[in-house]
Order: C-alpha cells, then structure tokens, then sequence
C-alpha cells in the first residue's frame, strides 16, 4: 500500500511557504552577483535558514501528530519504525 504524505491536507501552504524560502535564497544569489556588503548577505542567509527551520519544525509536527499517532496507536513493528524515523529526524534538525 501506498504511503501517505501527512502533509496532504496543507500541499498548497507547504508549497507557498517553499517558493518563499526559493526566493529568498535567489535573492542570496542576487546579493552576491551584485557584491553586496558580506554581513548583509550573512543576514539574509540567517533569515532563510532561520525559514526553512521552521518549515522542517512544521513539518515534523505534521508527522508526529499523524503518521507516528497512528503507527503508535496499530502497534508493532511498524510502530517502532516510525518512532525511530522520526528520532532520526530531529537528529538530524538538531545537528544542522
């Protein structure tokens, strides 16, 4: 069977918020195509990272409240398998 994005419902929000992290960091390359002061350039690179935390933040929301519920609440091994998705995951978040 298939899987499910948990982030279904929201596709269009998700994607909205993605093309305005895209522009952002078009605007990076604009920035340094121009040679812009390098401190404004590192700030706009803190603001664009600073999106795409809260977008991977939202996002792993997303995941735990649904597909990690759900496997919880059916048990077994494809509970355990989901949890630890998702504590590889925020492993990985809390690393970048």
């Amino acid at each position: 069977m298939p899987v499910m994005a948990s982030y279904s419902g929201d596709k269009n929000a998700y994607l909205k918020r993605l093309r305005r992290i895209e522009g952002q960091i078009r605007g990076l390359q604009r920035m340094v195509e121009e040679d812009k002061y390098c401190i404004d350039v590192l700030t706009q690179v803190a603001a664009a990272t600073k999106a795409l935390q809260a977008f991977s933040l939202e996002l792993l929301d997303e995941h735990l409240a649904t597909c990690v519920v759900q496997a919880a609440a059916a048990g077994g091994p494809e509970a355990d398998e989901k949890v630890r998705e998702a504590s590889d995951a925020i492993a990985r978040l809390v690393r970048s």
